[in-house]
């Protein structure tokens, strides 16, 4: 079967559709296309048919969300999976929620967004030198995906970092789940094993390797490290400072 006749609703059709996308475009359609994990593909629809009360007025997006910044970009931001009411209501990831808010106030102060805030796919926010994505590009009940959910969205992933690779200088990964998911996608990338044991995750950790950009650990902005002061705003513009002097933009 041609890559572009596979079936958006099986893992093996994941692995080729993304294999044959040709530029970021192309792979931002293919990815909202997407139906291969049941679970999730009921989740972000019950979600967008019953809504939050707040926004029962809107149409939810409902699908994947795909990676949202410059196809040129020289700074990764990994993230877990959209929001209920964030990505998968506006389609764009970060993108109407509180962790949105936290995140793009620090992006906005470290001169990496055109605006401290994120409300609408709409809302003329431009990012510059900087890309976000997430390891699986449907929200998730409860915000957690399984690993097999993880590993079936992994091709988008790896076929997202093989397109921005020419440019790109620095991985910076929201929680030990983005974490996780670097080390696999990184071997298959650049051809370069992890170490043995893998690095730990911790807010801060940095790890180098040989013909590999550099990943910085970064707590993640949700409310739960936001609210109880685990993640400050310091401490993520620290991590952002960090990000681009390894890029080249500091």
């Amino acid at each position: 079967m041609h890559p572009s006749e596979a079936s958006p609703r099986t893992p093996e059709g994941v692995v080729a559709r993304a294999a044959e996308a040709a530029s970021l475009p192309e792979l931002d359609a293919r990815i909202a296309d997407c139906f291969a994990c049941p679970r999730l593909v009921d989740w972000r629809t019950d979600v967008a048919a019953v809504k939050r009360a707040s926004f029962r007025d809107q149409d939810y997006w409902g699908r994947p969300v795909p990676g949202y910044g410059p196809e040129d970009a020289a700074i990764a931001i990994l993230g877990l999976a959209p929001a209920a009411h964030g990505g998968n209501r506006t389609g764009r990831i970060f993108t109407g929620d509180r962790s949105g808010d936290v995140l793009f106030a620090a992006m906005h102060r470290a001169g990496l967004a055109s605006q401290p805030t994120s409300v609408s796919a709409d809302d003329g926010l431009t990012l510059r030198h900087t890309r976000i994505f997430a390891a699986v590009r449907c929200a998730p009940p409860d915000n957690k995906p399984t690993p097999g959910e993880r590993d079936t969205c992994a091709p988008w992933f790896r076929r997202e970092l093989e397109l921005i690779r020419p440019t790109l200088k620095v991985v910076v990964t929201l929680g030990a789940f983005a974490w996780a998911s670097w080390w696999p996608a990184m071997k298959l990338t650049y051809d370069v094993s992890p170490p043995v044991p893998r690095p730990k995750f911790g807010h801060g950790t940095e790890v180098h390797l040989p013909g590999v950009p550099p990943v910085l650990g970064c707590f993640h902005v949700s409310q739960q490290n936001t609210f109880t002061g685990r993640l400050t705003p310091a401490m993520l513009d620290e991590v952002f400072t960090r990000a681009k002097v390894l890029a080249g933009l500091a």
